[in-house]
């Protein structure tokens, strides 16, 4: 009994030293477990990570927008690999990087040829043609382009067009309301008979225009069969959804008059004008040279050319809504869409582009734009790279730009005078807005356009870390080469006659060239990026809008009616 008693003593003794041990590894699990639940229910969703413009700089292979340039992630670099790292100033800036050295060589040449007779001579009676255009300011302008040439062809007078009021920005202004109406007039007087109404007999006009819409890139011949029986019989007609209605191809005299008319009879009305060149000026008192930059990274474009830029489900969820509103749209690979190019880059890979080209961080830049998807956040990383930015909003006052605000087409209109101004021009994919602007500095000068070479610059981001910032700028000015608006990058007769008019384009030390290769072979069905921003309601198929004319051969058949016609309002 002693013995047991001694041992279950022991036991005791051996026991008690140790409680206050294990209680106290009891007591700190639990605070590091209170710790741990406190944190998480502090902490943000990873979900709202993962879609934040800022945070998805971090995120390992997308790197996109930065708030500094150098906190570049450090994925993917060797280890016998320097550092990546952005210098704040332009490196080893090229001799011609404002400017082209063969731009003097070059001159605009649009005018007639002996055997384009005048209108005079032409011109039929009781054919009045009238248009009724689509989309916003520069689809708009290449339906009137192309509504002149089709009367020439159809030996029609035609009537001051009808803009689109129905787009998505709902603009109401008319024809004289943006261009200069008697201007356009008397400077085709000889080419064309424009009227701005159509005559009335007895207080009556002639007859109601017949309605009906022809293909896309409807040929001359297209017309004769199609649109003149129709203006023979009702003597009125008037195309609808006008855009893109005409070939590409077409002999050199017809277009001769699209470039009389885009860079010489289509001017703005005095007002855009004169508030146009207050902002050149205003940006030429901030710097002698400037970079206009058309950034096309709206919610609307984003959402219709089905990229994807590492957003999560936010992203996906606000663009796939705004999607949805064209019901033809065909689900896109988004990875697919950016391998070929088809993605607007990212505000920070436009400017990772324009720092490896050489430009540094004193350059001025003017932002043309709409509503950028994610705001400032989205604009952070351009900013960090181009401190000194620049927009309409920002040079001028309210009450200076009260006036044109109410009125996208006239804001689109102001942005378009100062890109046009500007030393260097750069595009961010080629819309509208961008291949307009591309032919007309062609035209006058061959003025510096940069447009990305997306479909290799997009392999080449993505691993921008893995490399030398002098690999990379050497790399990004590479690809660069024959997308910086070199005279004769673009070979005669490729792409869209707007933005190549090599048929208006001379060299001085050669004759004009007549020869057939120089038509415009470009004439495939359009994507995205042939389409202005903001048009979020798709249109219907080709088809007759009149009655009571004979002849169903006159309308687009259904083999040849657009199924997919997409209309963005800038």
């Amino acid at each position: 009994m002693g013995l047991r008693r001694r041992g279950r003593n022991r036991v005791a003794r051996c026991w008690l030293p140790t409680m206050p041990v294990t209680t106290a590894i009891c007591g700190a699990s639990v605070m590091m477990l209170l710790v741990v639940l406190f944190h998480c229910l502090l902490s943000p969703p990873l979900e709202e990570e993962e879609h934040s413009f800022l945070h998805r700089a971090r995120i390992q292979g997308r790197s996109h927008l930065l708030l500094k340039p150098t906190e570049h992630p450090k994925n993917v670099v060797a280890a016998d690999t320097e550092e990546f790292h952005v210098p704040s100033g332009g490196v080893n800036p090229r001799t011609d990087l404002w400017s082209s050295n063969l731009s003097k060589q070059f001159y605009g040449c649009s005018n007639a040829s002996k055997q384009f007779f005048r209108v005079g001579a032409v011109a039929e009676p009781n054919r009045y043609l009238m248009i009724a255009t689509s989309g916003g300011l520069n689809q708009q302008r290449t339906g009137i382009i192309d509504a002149v040439v089709a009367a020439r062809i159809l030996n029609a007078t035609l009537v001051i067009p009808e803009l689109d009021e129905q787009s998505f920005w709902k603009d109401a202004s008319n024809f004289s309301e943006i261009f200069d109406t008697d201007w356009f007039i008397s400077s085709l007087k000889y080419d064309l008979m424009i009227v701005k109404e159509v005559p009335k007999k007895g207080g009556k006009i002639v007859g109601a225009p017949y309605k009906m819409r022809v293909p896309r890139k409807c040929t001359p011949k297209c017309y004769q069969s199609r649109v003149l029986p129709a203006l023979m019989k009702k003597h009125v007609v008037q195309l609808t959804k006008y855009d893109y209605r005409l070939s590409n191809n077409l002999e050199p005299d017809l277009q001769k008059l699209r470039c009389r008319l885009n860079y010489h009879a289509l001017k703005f009305t005095d007002q855009i004008r004169q508030m146009g060149n207050m902002l050149v000026q205003r940006m030429r008192s901030k710097s002698s040279r400037f970079i206009a930059l058309h950034l096309r990274f709206e919610p609307d474009m984003l959402a219709f050319s089905g990229c994807y830029y590492g957003g999560g489900e936010k992203e996906r969820t606000e663009l796939g809504a705004i999607r949805k509103r064209w019901k033809t749209l065909h689900v896109n690979d988004p990875d697919k869409e950016r391998r070929h190019g088809k993605c607007p880059l990212t505000p920070e890979e436009v400017a990772l582009m324009l720092r490896a080209l050489g430009f540094g961080d004193d350059v001025h830049l003017y932002v043309a734009s709409g509503e950028i998807y994610g705001g400032e956040a989205t604009l952070a990383a351009l900013k960090a790279f181009f401190p000194n930015i620049h927009s309409k909003e920002t040079l001028l006052s309210r009450d200076e730009l009260a006036p044109f605000e109410p009125f996208s087409s006239r804001m689109a209109a102001l942005d378009f005078i100062v890109c046009d101004e500007s030393d260097v021009f750069v595009s961010n994919n080629n819309g509208n807005m961008a291949r307009m602007l591309a032919g007309r500095r062609r035209y006058f000068g061959h003025k510096r356009t940069i447009r990305p070479n997306a479909k290799k610059l997009s392999s080449l981001f993505p691993n921008r870390t893995s490399m030398t910032w002098d690999a990379f700028q050497s790399k990004v000015r590479a690809i660069q080469k024959g997308f910086m608006g070199e005279p004769g990058e673009v070979k005669a007769g490729r792409g869209e006659f707007h933005e190549n008019p090599v048929a208006c384009i001379c060299h001085k030390n050669k004759k004009p060239s007549k020869s057939a290769r120089d038509f415009q072979e470009n004439d495939d069905g359009l994507d995205w990026r042939d389409l202005d921003y903001g048009e979020i309601e798709p249109l219907g198929r080709s088809r007759s809008e009149g009655s009571g004319l004979d002849g169903d051969n006159l309308l687009a058949r259904p083999d040849e009616a657009e199924s997919d016609e997409f209309d963005f309002g800038w």
